[in-house]
Order: structure tokens, then C-alpha cells, then sequence
């Protein structure tokens, strides 16, 4: 066991072009003010990294690095959640995706993956000149307009795109290796990679390979009914980074967790702000600490009630909160016998 590492702040949501959410440096004193340690970087906004320049300038990353200490936080992983998601993209997102990339790769399939797959091994040698060892990211999706079994589909379909989806991702895993970098899917509805049961498939087809690895955020599992708990106990050797994100989920007569197209406050499963969802924290953050998670606690905020500005301070005291010390003492000590041991075979009644 050993004590976990927190609270961090994923910034991907709280980018802005009004001060001080426009910068590396007011961002970073911002967190600090509010009670963080460390912040994730999303390598997808120029306003806290330049992606190209950090994957090849050690003297950039060092000055990113120390952007952040100055301002009394540490930078403690990076993610790609929007490259990764257009690194795989079925032909029926392609008009929403585009939305997403350059406008010089905009409508052209090819050019736009083949820019996403680019960043990605950007983000893997930036994370290494950062002194980084995790990196989050989603899969992309091929499947998942088929997840639902009828009309009745052959099952070569979802094998063919899971095939696919490792030889998408085992070039870019082999790179993350390269640069000593765990790549840590965040499972994710909409992404092929969703639950255990999809992370297994894909982790068999890339070999299992020893970079392919979880980014466990209980909010996408409360939402689905599944057990984030035990969750745990089936993956904790390949989880490296974990989003702490509360999220509820309320069935009426009228819906259920696909939640009838509701906009996100009116659906049945819908995303909250640390301590208003049902996520039981407390079991979570038990198994971390039990199995001896070496990653960060890192509050992502999502929630269609709450101002951003006022869960954060209040996630990073959850968070704080909800980590243990561990204990170096067995709490029976006081009655532990202090004499000679070597009698056992009578104390037993076997002499």
C-alpha cells in the first residue's frame, strides 16, 4: 500500500480566453489558490502547450515544467482526448468529428487520421521530455454505431473493428514504449472502448501490450450500471491514471441510462460535481490505496448544475479528504503477544 497522490486538475474544462484561464502560468496560480497540487495538461490547447514544440524541445518542457512549479503546482500527465477520439472515426460522425481537427484536413478521412495518429506521437515524445510516465486518451470508435445487437449483425462486423482499431493503435503504442509512457484509455460510451469486457478485446489484439493501460473514471460506469468497484479488483494492474468524477444516475418510468436524447439535465445519467453524485468515493478511493495506485487523483469536472469555478476548490478539498494515510501501525498491536514463540507446538496441544 502507500498513500495516493492528489488532488490534481484536469484543465480541458476550465480553458478560457479570459484571464486566468487563458494561460499556463494564471491557470497553474489558480489551481494552487484553490487547494491543487498538480495539474493535467490537454494537448490539444495552445493557450497551455505547444504540442510540436514540447515533443521536440527538452529546454521547452523543462520551461513548462517550470512555468507551473513557480506557480506552486506541478504538471503530472497530459491527455489527448480529441486526437485520440479522431484517430478512429466511423463515417456516420465524419460532419460532428471534422468539427474537431484542423481545417486543412477537414473532409478528407485519411488526412485527418493520419494527423491524429501524428499528434499522438507528439503527445508520447512530449510526455517524455516532460518527465511524464502516463498519458490519457480515447479510442476512436468504428463499432459503436452497431453496439446494439439487432438488427442481427455477423459477428465478423465488431471483429474487423476491433482488428482495426489495433492496427490504429499498436504503431502509436510501440512509441509510447519509446518514450516509457503508459497510454491510458479512458472507457468511455461512444468510444468502442466503453467498458471491461471492450478494453480486453482491444488489449488482446495489441498483444497485450505493457503500454496499453486504463484511465478508470467511475462517472462513465455509474452511468452504464456497471460495478466501478470491482472494476478495480478485474483491472488494477493496468490502471495509471484515474479521473475523479462524480456522476448520477436516477431511472424513471420514462427513462432509463440511454435517457431519451435529454439534454444533460434532464437525462437520467448525467455527470455532477464531486459529492452530488452517487459514486461511492469512499470504497474507490480504499481500493486505490489498497492495491497501491502510483498515479494522481485528478478531479475532472463535469456537471450541468454547479459553476465550475465554485466545484473546483471544493473537488480538491473532496479529494483531499477522501485520501488515507497509510497506516504503518496494525491495530490489534495492543494485544499481540511479546514471549518466546517457540513453544507453538504446545501452545496448539500437539507436545
Amino acid at each position: 500500500m502507500q498513500t495516493l497522490k492528489g488532488p490534481g486538475l484536469f484543465l480541458g474544462q476550465f480553458a478560457d480566453d479570459k484571464p486566468p484561464f487563458n494561460s499556463l502560468s494564471a491557470i497553474a496560480k489558480w489551481c494552487a489558490d484553490g487547494g491543487f497540487e498538480a495539474i493535467q495538461l490537454p494537448m490539444w490547447d495552445g493557450r497551455f502547450i505547444d504540442l510540436a514544440k514540447a515533443a521536440e524541445s527538452k529546454d521547452y518542457a523543462d520551461e513548462l515544467n517550470g512555468i507551473a512549479k513557480e506557480n506552486g503546482v506541478v504538471i503530472c500527465d497530459t491527455a489527448s482526448h480529441i486526437q485520440g477520439q479522431l484517430c478512429a472515426v466511423h463515417p456516420a460522425y465524419d460532419v460532428w468529428m471534422d468539427g474537431l481537427c484542423p481545417e486543412n484536413v477537414r473532409g478528407n478521412r485519411k488526412a485527418r487520421q493520419e494527423w491524429a495518429m501524428d499528434q499522438l506521437v507528439k503527445c508520447a515524445q512530449a510526455s517524455k521530455n516532460l518527465g511524464l510516465t502516463e498519458h490519457a486518451t480515447f479510442s476512436g470508435a468504428l463499432a459503436w454505431p452497431f453496439w446494439y445487437p439487432f438488427p442481427q449483425r455477423d459477428e465478423s462486423l465488431i471483429n474487423e473493428a476491433f482488428d482495426e482499431l489495433a492496427r490504429i493503435w499498436t504503431p502509436i503504442l510501440n512509441t509510447f514504449d519509446e518514450c516509457g509512457v503508459d497510454l491510458c484509455f479512458e472507457l468511455h460510451p461512444t468510444e468502442d472502448l466503453y467498458d471491461g469486457v471492450t478494453f480486453e478485446m482491444f488489449y488482446e489484439r495489441t498483444g497485450n501490450h505493457p503500454r496499453c493501460a486504463i484511465n478508470y473514471d467511475a462517472s462513465h460506469f455509474v452511468k452504464q450500471g456497471l460495478d466501478y468497484i470491482q472494476f478495480i479488483d478485474f483491472y488494477h494492474e493496468r490502471i495509471k491514471m484515474f479521473h475523479v468524477k462524480d456522476s448520477e444516475f436516477n431511472p424513471t418510468g420514462k427513462q432509463g441510462f440511454l435517457s431519451g436524447y435529454q439534454p444533460w439535465l434532464k437525462r437520467a445519467a448525467r455527470d455532477r460535481s464531486l459529492g452530488d453524485g452517487q459514486t461511492d468515493f469512499g470504497q474507490v478511493f480504499s481500493k486505490f490505496t489498497e492495491y497501491g495506485f502510483e498515479g494522481w487523483c485528478v478531479y475532472e469536472w463535469e456537471d450541468c448544475i454547479e459553476h465550475p469555478e465554485d466545484a473546483a476548490p471544493k473537488g480538491a478539498q473532496f479529494i483531499r479528504d477522501h485520501i488515507r494515510r497509510v497506516t504503518d501501525k496494525t491495530f490489534d498491536d495492543f494485544a499481540g503477544g511479546k514471549g518466546d514463540t517457540s513453544g507453538a507446538r504446545a501452545i496448539l496441544g500437539l507436545e
